[in-house]
């Protein structure tokens, strides 16, 4: 069943209440969006309603953590990491225990637009040396990322989608951090996927091998640290490598595997993923629109590869 990864989020979140004390939410005035209202509902005296005021949560929220708590912050993406400057200084650079989770990320949020999409957030957290950033394809994913990063011990970065995902993996799944999650076998080139976007690129390439292309899907969970070893090897292995996103081309995966290639395996390449600003429409309509759905991905990759 497609669910949204905030949701998943916001239900894992709930649940690890009674095991993780030290866990505290922030929210900024997005609490139904975010799905923190879960856990507000369950945990009321841990739960934190900062309103319109990112800044303040953000500064709230480092404090609570050099004090000892486990503090996640929600927001849109957008609006959330649009406070990068306290971000880098209150989280980043204090070494603050606090998870940053960003939900509406890309274009499939659909007809809020542009204002609302994030696009460039991936790329700005990833400037920070000790940001972990992770982006879940599914709902087994995003609740066994949220288990994860409530024992994290570093800041920390989670982006989550408004839309619904396909189901990637079975009940048997095992989240491992900073590990590549190979999806489809394949030895004529590689498919690099985050997020949203796995899925479709999965059924792209089961489309291909009927044009006698066999490509290998890799879900890349974790952004960073990136699975750099992994990204070397799959490069030496298939000699194409194609990376898929709903975030700008610059500074997201694309350019995360794109400037380990060129250092340690320069490989030809082809990045699919947004190079302009986004519009306002249906997710589906968008995904068409900016080729990120199944058959955009099918023929950038047909092209790029004959």
């Amino acid at each position: 069943m497609a669910k949204a990864t905030r949701v998943s989020f916001g239900e894992q979140l709930a649940e690890l209440g009674a095991t993780h004390p030290e866990v505290v939410v922030f929210d900024a005035d997005l609490s139904k969006s975010t799905q923190s209202q879960l856990f507000a509902a369950k945990y009321p005296e841990r739960f934190f309603e900062m309103g319109i005021q990112e800044h303040n949560m953000i500064g709230a929220a480092a404090g609570m953590a050099l004090s000892g708590k486990k503090p996640f912050i929600c927001s849109f993406s957008t609006f959330v990491v649009g406070r990068f400057e306290v971000i880098r200084m209150s989280i980043g650079y204090s070494e603050a225990n606090v998870t940053v989770v960003g939900t509406h990320c890309g274009v499939a949020i659909g007809e809020d637009g542009y204002s609302q999409m994030a696009l460039e957030d991936i790329a700005l957290m990833r400037t920070l040396p000790n940001m972990t950033i992770i982006q879940p394809a599914d709902d087994r994913e995003a609740k066994a990322a949220v288990r994860f990063l409530a024992d994290h011990k570093s800041p920390a970065f989670l982006r989550l989608t408004r839309q619904g995902l396909e189901d990637l993996h079975g009940d048997d799944y095992e989240f491992r951090f900073g590990k590549a999650d190979v999806i489809r076998e394949g030895s004529d080139a590689v498919i690099f996927a985050t997020g949203g976007v796995v899925y479709n690129a999965l059924k792209a390439a089961e489309e291909l091998e009927s044009e006698g292309l066999n490509i290998r899907v890799v879900n890349i969970h974790t952004i960073a640290p990136l699975d750099v070893e992994y990204v070397v090897q799959a490069a030496k292995e298939t000699g194409r490598v194609i990376t898929v996103e709903d975030h700008s081309i610059i500074g997201g995966l694309g350019g995360a595997v794109a400037e380990v290639l060129g250092e340690r395996q320069p490989t030809l390449m082809k990045r699919i993923g947004m190079t302009e600003y986004g519009r306002s429409g249906t997710p589906e309509d968008l995904y068409v629109h900016f080729g990120l759905d199944k058959n955009g991905i099918k023929r950038q990759v047909a092209e790029f590869l004959k």
